[in-house]
């Protein structure tokens, strides 16, 4: 029997290794981070921008750059412009750190709610071991800080759960505020990792009323996590001091309290205080994000994403011509691991159809981790705007964990979980040159497309 200190050590060294290898690579702009590195650079010139969702990812990142002499030199115009230096990898870094996290969190989550330590150790495994994910990670992007904060609140929820009341577990519920907050300045959908815990701790009142307990709900569940993200656009404010490309959606009395702004002159506005200016921003970024128009080729419907019916296309290197590879390409790819992915759709569905009714209900184990899926997925069932396949990365954890909880019912689960690692390892180096960026000759990049709608 391999020890959980032994299993926790190979999780992380393959975490490492999946998210860290050829870190950098490609040493050009890919996919959004024409539009974050645009916004991280912001920090620097101090000149107002605005984007759809909170600043706490672009904060997170151009605070650790400022620690590397990062300047903002770089235009981030177009997709495929080249870093003209190495200052670039103090963006990449922490959100690939954070990738890279991901998966010790999720083991010791799943071993939180109850499942084995080689169940645990397999939900671990997978995440480290799924491209999408990992491709995500190596970017200049927000959603590796989204699925970090976010399982790791709950994570510390279940350690407040799972230990002896007293006065020393109330640090779990401390933990479980700041991530959660941390969660919901990234993205707003980071709101359900802490509703997911408010719900059950809710439910936990209801059966046994508690005086401590309703005040507990209302200070770790609702004001402390409001705090964090209020800070965070505080912060946000502070330094985005200017004018900048980003006044156009705020209102005359906004733009007044910024330098050099058409309004900042104008004597005849009120000037309005940092609450207010909080409030209008975020119901300026609710209306952009339920007035969003733009289409996208890339982009997918909810239903398809267990399916991982359309990929997102990211980047393409050209051609490349060395004298051992000649007639090569580069491209980088959004795909999955399609061992985990499919796997992990079958077993979620699985669940969901033989779980109806009273053992649904009695299960906690299952009731979570499906909670956990369909919470995360069914809100986007009535989002109208255009949407990507990286939308369903917090569903498909809780579907990993479905995965690792089917086969932990199992009498052979140590050999099943083994034998499903050694396929998605195969299958992840396989996919390796799509996720990390490296050169293809054109028959193998077609072997790869699995279905004409990943190309």
């Amino acid at each position: 029997m391999i020890s959980k200190r032994n299993l926790l050590i190979t999780i992380i060294f393959v975490s490492i290794g999946t998210h860290f290898a050829f870190f950098g690579q490609p040493n050009k702009t890919v996919f959004d981070e024409v539009h974050f590195g645009k916004f991280i650079s912001s920090y620097y010139t101090h000149q107002y921008y605005f984007d759809i969702h909170p600043p706490g990812g672009k904060l997170i990142i151009a605070g650790f750059a400022k620690l590397f002499n990062f300047s903002p030199e770089y235009s981030f115009a177009s997709i495929g412009d080249t870093f003209p230096d190495q200052k670039y990898l103090a963006l990449r870094f922490l959100p690939a750190l954070a990738g890279m996290l991901l998966p010790i969190i999720i083991y010791f989550l799943a071993l939180g709610l109850g499942l084995s330590t080689i169940a645990s150790f397999g939900a671990g495994m997978l995440i480290a071991l799924e491209n999408a994910l990992v491709t995500q990670s190596r970017l200049i992007l927000l959603d590796p800080f989204l699925l970090l904060f976010g399982f790791t609140a709950l994570l510390f929820y279940f350690k407040y759960k799972n230990s002896e009341p007293s006065k020393y577990n109330t640090k779990y519920l401390i933990l479980m505020s700041v991530f959660g907050g941390l969660a919901m300045s990234i993205k707003w959908t980071g709101l359900t990792f802490i509703g997911i815990a408010g719900v059950i701790e809710l439910a936990s009142i209801i059966r046994n009323f508690s005086l401590k307990q309703i005040i507990n709900l209302v200070l770790y569940f609702i004001l402390i996590p409001l705090f964090i993200y209020f800070s965070i656009f505080v912060l946000h404010f502070s330094i985005l001091t200017k004018s900048g490309n980003g006044d156009a959606f705020m209102s005359p009395a906004f733009q007044h309290t910024l330098q050099d702004s058409i309004y900042s002159s104008d004597n005849s506005i009120e000037s309005i205080n940092t609450f207010q200016k909080f409030i209008e921003l975020n119901k300026v970024m609710y209306t952009s994000n339920k007035n969003l128009t733009a289409t996208h080729p890339y982009s997918s419907k909810w239903y398809t994403w267990p399916f991982m019916a359309r990929s997102i296309y990211y980047w393409n290197g050209g051609t490349m011509n060395p004298p051992q590879a000649p007639g090569t390409e580069a491209k980088i790819y959004l795909i999955g691991n399609p061992i985990i992915w499919f796997a992990s759709t079958v077993a979620i569905f699985y669940l969901l159809i033989t779980s109806l009714g009273r053992r649904f209900l009695k299960n906690k184990i299952l009731l979570i981790i499906l909670g956990g899926y369909l919470v995360n997925y069914l809100p986007f069932i009535g989002i109208g705007r255009v949407m990507f396949l990286y939308h369903y990365f917090s569903s498909l954890i809780f579907a990993i964990l479905a995965l690792a909880y089917l086969v932990d019912q199992q009498n052979n689960k140590r050999n099943i979980t083994i034998g499903i690692l050694i396929i998605a390892g195969l299958v992840f180096i396989y996919f390796t040159p799509l996720s990390y960026g490296l050169p293809l000759s054109s028959q193998a990049f077609n072997n790869r497309m699995w279905f004409e709608a990943w190309r």
